[in-house]
């Protein structure tokens, strides 16, 4: 291209870029007026959600911004591809909109003189199956959050854009929202105003079968679980388990010592059709779970930390949350350097007080802990070239796609690598103040400040972080924190300074028998060195072990072993008899349309993780767990 030719094609797209620059939000109010949205929500067979908007305008350039960078994803996930239909009309007049090539989450409309308000319709198309991403509507139950389903005004905080949002639900249906109702016109539902960062940060559940359960009763705070499901048979909970939710609010209150919300829902959908989730709000949360989720609840076994988790986050990540995070609305760019704080000290918390709730019981608590240091000791290689601080970028730099070898690329190790590191911080914490002090007098004081407040956030920064921990207990703890997240010392320490220590049997504890027995899934992992589905799928082989450097690769298919067609116990029986027999295992493997022979030479048997009492060293772990 001729060097005249280059330059103008370089100032046209100076010129363009300049043109296409979004006004940045400034903390003023949206002065036109509240919008108002509605989203009819009853074309469940073609799973549409149609919405309409009413917009208070000025004449003059207006831009319209569909949010991109989704709190509770840490990433620029905003569904955009999903909205379709777009018209924008003032009156009878039909408005042309452009959408800003360098921003294609911005449309850019021209607003005419004498025009005070527009009408913008369009459509939310739900995914029709999951590879189109999460299902959300099913023909008995719905999932509406409003950022896949909003447009709202560039140039302003989020938190000074009024909304007046209503919902036509299909007849007969339930719908459970931490919005306030406003009044209700038939199967429509009109909420009360609030400003578009509480409208996205209080999504909706609804579902023709439905049960809700006060888990606070008497309570001033209302805390609620509220249940949707495929069919009415499992919406009910037994009694003992239905106390073991009310024991976690109490475990929760009685950690933070205080409620950022006015009213709390667990908005918990029990569906083998609707996509799982777990996603966190300041006065709810979304949760998924199968739908045997109380009708098959095994005491012994105890249940998932989802709820614990996501109840956590209402004080860790929500009230409080990292300064680099915030941001003042949907379209500015996240920094997600403190999700070791976010996201890992709530791994953590979501895992104690699911123990001292009583919906796991120590036993299984322990195992699912044994779980997570196997991992961090023996099962992330990953980690001799990645370290715990740079996983924070994967939400940006991954999308949280799959893996093919997650143990070497890593994946969000934030989450259960910040577990390990926070299980430490509370064992020094104790251990350094002779038993007076622990971990949560950090979160009391850290997490549980200004008893009441919610409408307004509080950010903390790394000193932030550092500082409080050593009002707990004085230590170097800028250095402690730093040398685990940026990998200069391992992240297992803690519970030998718990009191515990990693070991391996033949046999599975009885949380990882439950798992496997309901997924259907084969564990190898640290044996040969991979994870079976029920087809003989091989889900993932660990980086440089025995499968690995065999060459056995995740995606193929096993099978048969040792010449004998694979079945539920063939490999496990193959490993066990080659701890006698010094021939290798013979996997006949399916490689695409390709069939052939891979030989382990692997002869230690089988090996699952489990936790072991340290002789004579103080039970600090047995103490973490236990009920407040």
């Amino acid at each position: 291209m001729p060097k005249n030719k280059i330059a103008a094609t370089a100032m046209a797209l100076a010129v363009a870029s300049v043109q296409a620059q979004v006004v940045p939000p400034v903390d003023a109010p949206y002065a036109p007026g509240a919008i108002s949205i509605h989203v009819d929500a009853t074309d469940l067979g073609q799973r549409i959600f149609r919405v309409k908007e009413s917009i208070p305008v000025q004449p003059g350039s207006l831009t319209l911004l569909f949010p991109k960078w989704l709190p509770g994803n840490h990433s620029p996930r905003g569904p955009i591809d999903k909205i379709a239909g777009i018209v924008v009309s003032a009156g009878a007049q039909r408005l042309t909109w452009k959408r800003d090539t360098l921003d294609v989450y911005a449309f850019h409309i021209d607003i005419p003189q004498g025009v005070t308000r527009i009408d913008v319709q369009y459509q939310y198309l739900t995914p029709t199956d999951g590879g189109q991403g999460r299902v959300v509507m099913t023909p008995v139950m719905l999932n509406l959050q409003w950022n896949a389903v909003v447009l709202y005004p560039a140039g302003h905080y989020a938190s000074r854009i009024d909304y007046d949002a209503s919902v036509t639900y299909p007849p007969q249906w339930q719908a459970f929202t931490a919005l306030d109702v406003d009044r209700r016109d038939g199967d429509s539902v009109h909420y009360k105003t609030v400003p578009l960062d509480i409208l996205v940060d209080s999504p909706v559940y609804a579902g023709r079968y439905a049960k809700q359960y006060e888990l606070a009763p008497g309570a001033k705070i209302p805390v609620r679980l509220d249940v949707i499901a495929d069919a009415p048979k499992y919406l009910d909970a037994k009694p003992e388990h239905l106390a073991q939710h009310r024991e976690l609010v109490k475990q929760a209150l009685a950690l933070f010592g205080s409620q950022h919300y006015d009213h709390y829902d667990f908005l918990f959908s029990l569906s083998d059709q609707m996509g799982g989730n777990g996603l966190e709000h300041q006065r709810s949360s979304e949760d998924g779970e199968g739908v045997d989720y109380f009708s098959d609840w095994d005491a012994k076994i105890g249940s998932s930390d989802l709820l614990g988790h996501e109840y956590t986050h209402s004080w860790n990540g929500k009230f409080r949350r990292p300064a680099d995070l915030w941001t003042p609305n949907y379209n500015v760019p996240m920094q997600d350097s403190l999700l070791w704080v976010y996201e890992g000290q709530t791994q953590y918390w979501g895992n104690v007080l699911t123990a001292r709730s009583g919906l796991r019981p120590a036993e299984a608590s322990r195992d699912a802990l044994a779980s997570v240091v196997a991992t961090y000791r023996d099962g992330r290689p990953g980690l001799s070239w990645r370290n715990i601080q740079d996983t924070t970028n994967d939400p940006i730099v991954a999308q949280r796609r799959p893996k093919p070898y997650t143990n070497w690329q890593l994946r969000e190790d934030y989450y259960s690598g910040g577990q390990m590191i926070w299980l430490e911080a509370d064992a020094r914490i104790r251990t350094l103040s002779g038993g007076r002090k622990s971990l949560d007098d950090f979160a009391r004081a850290f997490f549980g400040v200004h008893d009441g407040q919610w409408k307004q956030q509080d950010t903390y920064t790394f000193d932030d972080v550092v500082a409080a921990l050593d009002r707990v207990q004085h230590a170097d703890w800028a250095s402690f924190l730093r040398d685990r997240l940026d990998g200069k010392v391992g992240l297992t320490s803690g519970i030998e300074a718990a009191g515990w220590k990693l070991v391996y049997t033949d046999q599975q504890g009885a949380l990882a028998k439950a798992r496997a027995s309901k997924s259907g899934m084969q564990d190898f992992f640290y044996s040969l060195g991979f994870y079976l589905d029920k087809n003989g799928k091989v889900e993932e082989v660990r980086w440089d072990s025995p499968a690995f450097n065999a060459g056995l690769g995740t995606g193929m298919t096993v099978m048969a072993v040792n010449d004998l067609a694979l079945a539920k116990d063939t490999l496990a029986d193959a490993v066990k008899a080659a701890q006698s027999d010094k021939a290798p295992i013979r996997l006949l493997v399916k490689d695409f349309n390709r069939f052939r022979t891979i030989s382990i030479d692997y002869h230690d048997g089988l090996r699952y993780p489990h936790l072991q009492r340290i002789a004579g060293k103080p039970d600090l772990l047995t103490k973490i767990l236990a009920p407040k």
